[in-house]
């Protein structure tokens, strides 16, 4: 028996999210099917990032266990024969038989992609969030300087969420304007359920003005998701790299 990691990159536009649910498509059933497709046998992976509906992923990370003899570098090429276009295997990998995605000391990095312009553009329509109001990205700069560290993020963390505890690090945050194309990249050692969407959302509400960037201070102190900004759409999210640390 031996563990083959994989990392997955994918359009999460035609899926409810990364993990299994009943009665819907998720990234996770569809590589359990081609994978047991593959191997004719029940064959089920784990996940790193439990991705929600609609986010998207350049390096996601899942392993699984097979007693195949294939190398298992040769996964990713058999894989992608059999999934669809929206979902591409980058690269496969054996790894110890004891190693497991969530268990792991790592680093995750995502970006989330605002169009910041007078009208839509049709072919970012999946991949960001359209305002048409200005955004001071100074501002928004400004606010997110406040989240660096190690805090009690349970103000950016859906009620819904079931985590042991709220408290994450945040090594880095920036907000940067490419043209009318605006970028907030987050990095950290885990996030809470929509974590980097509702930041997303609270960051948006100081670019137009409305909150002033020391607000981020009040909001973190509350320790209740009432005083942050609204949760941004999942289409602008991406999970852009996962790195295990040693």
């Amino acid at each position: 028996m031996k563990r083959v990691m994989l990392t997955v990159a994918y359009d999460g536009t035609n899926y409810h999210g990364w993990q299994l649910q009943p009665n819907v498509t998720t990234i996770e059933s569809v590589l359990n099917g081609a994978l047991s497709a593959l191997l004719k046998e029940e064959t089920k992976v784990i996940g790193a990032s439990r991705t929600d509906t609609g986010v998207h992923a350049l390096g996601n990370i899942a392993v699984f266990d097979t007693q195949a003899r294939m190398p298992a570098e040769k996964f990713a090429y058999a894989l992608n024969q059999r999934l669809p276009e929206d979902i591409r295997i980058q690269d496969a990998r054996e790894v110890p038989p004891d190693f497991h995605p969530r268990r792991q000391e790592s680093r995750k990095t995502y970006e989330y992609k605002i169009l910041n312009s007078a009208f839509p553009m049709p072919v970012y329509r999946l991949y960001a969030h359209f305002t048409y109001v200005p955004l001071d990205v100074s501002s928004m700069r400004r606010a997110a300087a406040y989240l660096v560290g190690t805090h009690d993020f349970k103000s950016f963390c859906s009620v819904n969420t079931t985590a042991e505890t709220t408290v994450r690090t945040v090594y880095e945050i920036t907000v940067d304007r490419c043209g009318d194309m605006i970028t907030i990249r987050v990095t950290g050692s885990g996030f809470l359920y929509n974590m980097v969407r509702i930041i997303a959302g609270t960051l948006i509400e100081v670019g137009r003005g409305n909150w002033q960037p020391e607000r981020m201070q009040d909001i973190l102190r509350a320790c209740d998701r009432a005083h942050a900004g609204p949760t941004a759409p999942a289409c602008g999210l991406t999970l852009v790299k996962y790195e295990f640390l040693d």
